[in-house]
């Protein structure tokens, strides 16, 4: 049986979608048969969620997977500064490689999951030292979405580096997986990758995103991170200026960066009766909460940089039967003509209320977008198909070599 470690930044109990990827991923190959460990964080996203901690290493087994976790530097609040980020980021893969480097803790190959872009250095390194097969999975393109979110100025010095870094990285991998094809695209415009770039989706557990019979509820539903990358603003303005005909519900599910910002939003704009914050939900709790509701929102902002994301919680919308409005172009944009199951609306309240407005008065075509969505993902989008695939990547890479 081959050795396989997965090493993320994110892991349940954190409720991102990279938590839950990384978690069903895993829990997937290891039912193959595959060998397979988690190295992870204590537990820390949103930052400032969990309580703080100084244990060195931790282990447990969560559903027949044996999951390591390492200190790292947990930033106290949300929406920490630069200098608290980077702790974050690099305290963890550090600990990682050294925790790789002890003899006992060898395996046949390596997955490193990003972002954060510096969990390829452990990849990196014991690829080189050691001759490890290594996977660099590659789920956003980090430091373009930093930039345009004005976490990174162009041009800087830390851009520069961690370009570098990344095409060593990208060169020296033996296999490159991406969630969409214009990710893949962009990667090979930019960089020299010599290895292999398959597609990995996000995809969903349709096992457990899946319709529920429960009655509608007059309510649509963001269920996701609350970040920077969100347009959650321009929806909550676009359903107090339809609250006049529809009287209805915005949940936010979820925690983030922004969470605070938004709040003050909707207290600023009286909009506490109508925006409704849950926190971040167990997971199990969201099929639920989807099923009810009459739509799914997706509202990426409207950048350049963004255009390769296909964000999880869009796939779960379809999964649980629920139309989506999307915001963004690219690949979102793709995934709602491709499916029948979504409309994008420009980024503005009023382009948002009137695309809401539409669906919501035509209760058979939300319907029917419903049932399409769910066919679209158990077709295309199934976790279980998608590691599948995993397997037989890391089967021909052990076995075979590459």
């Amino acid at each position: 049986m081959r050795r396989v470690c997965i090493i993320s930044q994110h892991f349940p109990p954190e409720k991102s979608g990279n938590a839950s990827r990384t978690y069903d991923t895993a829990v997937h190959l290891a039912r193959s048969g595959i060998d397979l460990t988690v190295l992870a964080p204590h537990p820390t996203f949103p930052t400032g969620s969990f309580p703080r901690t100084w244990r060195r290493i931790r282990e447990e087994e969560v559903d027949g997977v044996r999951v390591v976790r390492l200190w790292t530097w947990q930033p106290g609040s949300g929406d920490p500064g630069f200098m608290s980020r980077m702790a974050y980021y690099l305290t963890f893969p550090l600990h990682a490689l050294l925790w790789l480097c002890f003899p006992w803790n060898r395996f046949d190959l390596v997955i490193t999951s990003a972002p954060p872009l510096f969990t390829g250095i452990p990849g990196y390194v014991l690829q080189r030292i050691s001759g490890v097969k290594w996977i660099l999975d590659i789920r956003d393109l980090w430091i373009d979405a930093s930039i345009g979110l004005g976490f990174l100025k162009e041009g800087s010095t830390y851009e520069k580096m961690s370009r570098k870094f990344e095409g060593i990285c990208l060169a020296r991998a033996d296999l490159v997986s991406v969630t969409t094809e214009e990710l893949g695209r962009k990667i090979a415009s930019r960089y020299t990758v010599t290895a292999p770039i398959e597609l990995m989706p996000n995809g969903v557990n349709t096992d457990l995103f899946r319709p529920a019979e429960r009655g509608k509820k007059q309510q649509i539903v963001y269920a996701g991170n609350v970040g920077h990358a969100q347009d959650l603003e321009k929806v909550a303005l676009a359903v107090k200026s339809m609250n006049g005909t529809y009287n209805l519900k915005f949940l936010i599910a979820g925690d983030g960066d922004i969470r605070k910002h938004l709040e003050r939003l909707v207290e600023a704009e009286n909009l506490t009766e109508s925006v409704i914050f849950t926190g971040a939900l167990p997971r199990e709790e969201i099929p639920g909460l989807l099923s009810e509701s009459l739509v799914g929102m997706a509202p990426l902002k409207r950048l350049a940089t963004l255009e390769y994301a296909a964000p999880t919680k869009a796939y779960e919308y379809m999964a649980c039967g629920i139309p989506f409005v999307g915001c963004g172009d690219g690949e979102i944009a793709n995934l709602a003509r491709e499916s029948g199951a979504g409309v994008i609306a420009d980024n503005t309240p009023e382009a948002i209320a009137a695309t809401l407005s539409s669906l919501l008065d035509d209760p058979a075509k939300m319907e029917e977008m419903g049932r399409r969505g769910r066919e679209y993902v158990a077709e295309h989008y199934d976790r279980r198909a998608i590691t599948l695939k995993l397997k037989q990547h890391i089967e021909r890479m052990t076995w075979m070599g590459v």
